[in-house]
């Protein structure tokens, strides 16, 4: 179980720039901990850009991004990772030879703070550090509901379990942030249901922050204690899923589409 920190994720006047153009242009957003925030918006409108701000694998052309105390803009992902975040991918980020178990304890591994000859010799520091991991990774195995398939292949399973498997690598890592890039897309509505289940229980049972990317807006308005809408870069609505819904720019550009 992580340890439960009262850290907010502030993102302050992200502004990123490709080529002139402004993926995210002056972008304000503020996590509160314990809760589940979703940024949503059309195809292109800067969701994912803002995941890769948070996460390290863009830097902002300007403003700041802070998680508690740390000022995280031009953080690395490990350093990222270190402090407490960890990600979901869209496109599932698995190594699909290896089973559900060897790829949870292979996310696992920056928890292990022994050298090269104590992993040799097997020593008792080593010892106890992979039983403690490797508890640590049953845990999550039976909170996913893995237990069926901890041995078999990743790239033997159906696409929804593999989903599962993403996110139950990132929950590996024991964050007490987790961004979730669009968790259940090309899911069918069972699979969509199992993952909602699954990130409730994510914020309630084990008391992590949750900041969610995803295009079912039922599924958003849902769960989200709070929504932040993206368009074109730029933030055009934010608050509650009920002050959202009734949002004019909000509908014309997300709701109205569909």
């Amino acid at each position: 179980m992580p340890t439960t920190e009262n850290k907010t994720l502030d993102i302050n006047d992200v502004t990123l720039t490709f080529g002139g153009i402004n993926a995210l242009s002056r972008v304000n957003l503020a996590v509160e901990p314990g809760k589940i925030t979703a940024v949503i918006g059309p195809n292109g409108a800067g969701k994912t850009s803002i995941l890769n701000c948070v996460s390290g694998f863009y830097h902002p052309t300007n403003g700041d991004i802070l998680f508690g105390d740390h000022r995280i803009t031009k953080a690395s992902p490990h350093q990222i990772t270190k402090l407490g975040i960890a990600r979901a991918f869209q496109n599932i980020e698995l190594f699909s030879g290896l089973s559900v178990l060897d790829n949870l304890m292979l996310a696992r591994h920056r928890h292990l703070s022994y050298g090269l000859l104590a992993a040799l010799l097997f020593t008792r520091k080593a010892s106890l550090q992979e039983v403690q991991n490797r508890d640590y990774v049953e845990d999550i195995i039976d909170f996913m509901e893995l237990e069926a398939v901890r041995k078999n292949a990743v790239g033997s399973l159906s696409y929804g379990i593999q989903k599962r498997v993403e996110v139950a690598r990132a929950l590996t890592l024991g964050p007490q942030l987790l961004l979730l890039d669009e968790p259940m897309a090309g899911m069918n509505i069972e699979e969509k249901e199992d993952m909602v289940r699954f990130i409730m229980d994510i914020q309630k049972e084990r008391h992590i922050t949750v900041v969610l990317v995803e295009h079912d807006l039922g599924v958003v308005m849902d769960i989200s204690d709070r929504i932040y809408v993206l368009d074109f870069g730029q933030l055009i609505g934010e608050g509650a899923p009920d002050e959202v819904a009734q949002n004019r720019k909000v509908i014309e550009a997300y709701i109205g589409e569909g």
